[in-house]
């Protein structure tokens, strides 16, 4: 066993797995357990789930090092148990199932004085309204046989590896004992400052952080509806107004995505709906954009006389460049506002998705451009930038603001 004891992760997705990694390559004993089969497989067999700049080299040493996976709960000194916390759509509020799981099948099997640390973003009060209650029905005493933690992540799918070893963290823990017990085990890897806290305060930090880049990218969204109309070129009042030198307004765009920005803020709107106004406003914006994509189409249509809706082109499927990661993504939030409508079922590119994200999603770019007359640029991919000598005469409507040559389109538009 490691000098800092045997370290359990639980949930191997787009964060459990790099963090296991990363503490693995670092010296630390390692168990990855996921409840899903397919991915333990593929792990074990030395195959990524995802893909991820630098991922495939870390996990080279951390097998070198003795990481294993398994389907199974082990026994360890410390878990980090990082699984999915969706919120649910009517409420606002967290569904906390899989994290009630997770945390009921660590307790069947972790010993006494195992610390238990929450990676996975919650709502403030999470672990008081659902895990606590689980050690007292347990007859499971805090502090003594089992400590909790919260640890939540702070990394970003395209540059994770970087992230994870450089960003500041948080931890909470209402025991300053346990809080370094914590710190040590990820200050294997992490060299950026490690703030301790109690419980509840680093629950809100974590959700404080998205909800707050969430209202920052809704003023620019906001404010790309605004100029439209009233007949001006948002980017231009943007890049006039970020003269100031204590203005920096965000670039507009086609919707938030990840499971990070676009899901965290309902999350104070769901527990305080009196109180979190501007955060639901922020939400409502936002998830307003793909709408405006939808209907900007349409404005370009009729302006272009293009009639064959069957012959709209959208690149891009994935939530922000250079990742495969589709979760919340602003393209299928547009794909099934297309289906609601009953529209023609959308022509979907994307070079990052290696599966369909998208019935019928096409894999060949040249077979993408032959089968559109108009292409929505949603993602701004590097793929893009390599393939675009191949792109001619289309009707182009670029929501990312795209830095490419237009001499060979027939018309480009903005949102």
């Amino acid at each position: 066993m490691g000098q800092k004891g045997r370290v359990s992760v639980v949930g191997l997705g787009y964060i459990g797995l790099p963090t296991a990694l990363m503490l693995a390559a670092h010296g630390v004993e390692v168990v990855g357990t996921d409840y899903d089969a397919g991915i333990v497989e593929k792990l074990r067999a030395g195959e990524l789930t995802f893909r991820e700049r630098g991922l495939k080299a870390l996990y080279r040493q951390a097998v070198a090092n003795g990481i294993w996976f398994t389907t199974s709960y082990e026994k360890a000194d410390l878990y980090i148990v990082s699984v999915a916390t969706p919120y649910l759509k009517e409420s606002k509020k967290v569904d906390p199932r899989y994290l009630v799981s997770a945390v009921e099948e660590v307790l069947s099997v972790c010993g006494k004085g195992a610390v238990l640390v929450i990676e996975s973003t919650i709502p403030p009060g999470t672990i008081d309204r659902w895990i606590r209650p689980l050690l007292e029905q347990r007859g499971i005493k805090e502090g003594e046989d089992v400590h909790l933690a919260h640890a939540p992540e702070r990394i970003i799918p395209g540059d994770m590896i970087r992230e994870l070893t450089t960003n500041p963290r948080t931890i909470g823990a209402e025991s300053p004992e346990i809080g370094e017990q914590v710190r040590e085990v990820y200050r294997s890897f992490c060299t950026g400052e490690i703030v301790l806290t109690d419980i509840r305060t680093a629950e809100m930090s974590k959700v404080v952080e998205n909800a707050y880049r969430d209202v920052n990218i809704a003023f620019a969204n906001e404010l790309s509806k605004i100029c439209r109309a009233g007949g001006l070129d948002v980017r231009e009042v943007i890049r006039i107004a970020n003269h100031h030198p204590r203005v920096d307004i965000l670039s507009p765009g086609p919707g938030v995505g990840g499971h990070c920005i676009s899901v965290d803020p309902w999350f104070l709107v769901g527990d305080w709906p009196e109180q979190a106004r501007l955060i639901r406003q922020a939400r409502d914006v936002n998830d307003s954009m793909p709408g405006v994509v939808l209907a900007r189409v349409q404005e370009i249509m009729e302006a272009e006389g293009l009639r064959d809706p069957s012959r709209v082109g959208f690149y891009g499927v994935t939530y922000k460049e250079d990742v495969d990661d589709v979760r919340e993504s602003p393209t299928l939030q547009l794909v099934e506002l297309m289906e609601a409508h009953l529209a023609p079922p959308p022509k979907v590119f994307d070079p990052m998705c290696a599966r369909d994200a998208v019935p019928g999603q096409y894999h060949d770019f040249q077979a993408f451009l032959d089968d559109i007359d108009l292409m929505v640029l949603m993602v701004r991919h590097s793929h893009l930038r390599e393939a675009w000598p191949q792109v001619r005469d289309k009707v182009v409507l670029d929501t990312r603001d795209c830095a490419l040559d237009r001499s060979a389109q027939r018309a480009w538009y903005t949102l």
